[in-house]
């Protein structure tokens, strides 16, 4: 009873009283989003509402969960727990992690997402003709880095950044690894492009966020305003984005590849706009052919869901594609994934979005928890 009452969002059980309240039901705000009942957009309410009832008794350390269906918003789940935040400026662990009381209008850190955020910006630039063909050489954008050209690093092209597949040597892995020191590099450009090249580009996948840097300062180059002017001004605002952050490091540079911090309704529009090919509201944001192109299945990342799950995951343009069970078939789904077990997962066959918050940065065991609470969520839809 401790627990249920600590929870921070109108959850309500599901009663065998004639009028009792829907279980998880979303907030009505002013932030455009519908909502509707579960069963009016095919879910089979009861299996939902026992699914997130789990979910808010449980002990895991999830903190949110927003599931929209069809344009509307049917179940919206938060309680409190633990979060540790990216500490501004640093890109290390605050030395403790205070109990967070999330609510629909609570941001979250969403890490990683950041980076399927960076590629919506690069297919924003390329529909207005200001990015070129992706086989572009990285450093044809870098006049000033000529002294680095090589063979090798000269093969390095755009698609290889969107793909992680540039084939530098890059850690990302137990601290101190190379993400944590492209916090402090002064030129971080030129820390990536000098690292060693392992890999003939384009053959293997390594997560590497520092080629998401060098997308998000290829934006401002192109643009001619910073990177995060244009998420704000031709990403977020279209979207009725108005309450987002993104952390800064110790010179005040906001960090493309892990500092973006939203509310999980929010990260739902993401998730829409995705699967309504790059239009929100009848406005066409990001080209949808650029939205196609992100999705598609690119390079195998080497292991697979959890869960026991048999499909190998793979990499498009900074998102993630795998399947799930569903009617006897296996349907695919793409997302961006950030530590910690952040997620926004769409079904395009579901026509679905599943948003996910929590706080074990880390923590592989809450990955598995969060990728496999996917699969879970999409036995829930009826038809």
């Amino acid at each position: 009873m401790k627990l249920l009452l600590r929870l921070c969002f109108c959850l309500s059980f599901a009663l065998p009283a004639a009028h009792a309240a829907p279980c998880a039901a979303p907030s009505t705000l002013a932030d455009g989003w519908e909502v509707a009942a579960p069963e009016a957009e095919g879910f089979n309410a009861n299996a939902l509402c026992v699914t997130l009832t789990a979910l808010a008794e449980g002990g895991d350390n999830i903190h949110g969960i927003v599931v929209e269906r069809h344009g509307k918003l049917v179940a919206e789940m938060y309680r409190a727990g633990k979060d540790r935040s990216i500490r501004r400026g640093l890109g290390i662990w605050p030395p403790f992690a205070p109990t967070v009381e999330f609510g629909p209008d609570t941001l979250h850190d969403v890490r990683s997402i950041g980076k399927s955020v960076i590629s919506l910006l690069v297919g924003i630039e390329k529909q207005r003709g200001k990015i070129g063909a992706l086989t572009t050489p990285v450093l044809d954008y870098y006049p000033e880095l000529q002294d680095l050209r090589s063979p090798q690093l000269n093969a390095i092209n755009l698609e290889h950044l969107l793909t992680m597949s540039g084939g530098w040597k890059w850690d990302e892995g137990m601290q101190p690894n190379n993400e944590l020191r492209l916090y402090w590099k002064t030129d971080q450009l030129r820390y990536v492009m000098e690292r060693p090249i392992v890999a003939p580009p384009g053959t293997v996948w390594n997560y590497n966020g520092g080629g998401t840097t060098i997308l998000a300062d290829i934006v401002t180059r192109v643009s001619g305003q910073p990177w995060i002017e244009v998420a704000r001004k031709d990403l977020f605002e279209p979207l009725g984005i108005a309450r987002w952050e993104w952390v800064t490091d110790l010179r005040d540079r906001p960090a493309p590849f892990s500092g973006l911090r939203m509310r999980p309704r929010d990260m739902a529009k993401l998730g829409r706009l995705m699967l309504n090919h790059g239009r929100w509201n009848g406005q066409q944001i990001v080209a949808g052919e650029w939205v196609e192109e992100s999705l598609k299945p690119r390079l195998s990342v080497g292991f697979r869901s959890p869960g026991n799950q048999p499909d190998e995951l793979h990499y498009g343009y900074q998102w993630w594609d795998g399947t799930a069970a569903w009617h006897g078939h296996r349907t695919p789904w793409s997302a961006a994934f950030g530590n910690g077990g952040q997620r926004i997962f769409i079904v395009p066959e579901l026509d679905l979005t599943v948003v996910i918050t929590a706080g074990d940065y880390g923590s592989e065991a809450m990955a598995a928890k969060v990728n496999q609470l996917l699969h879970t969520l999409i036995a829930t839809v009826s038809d």
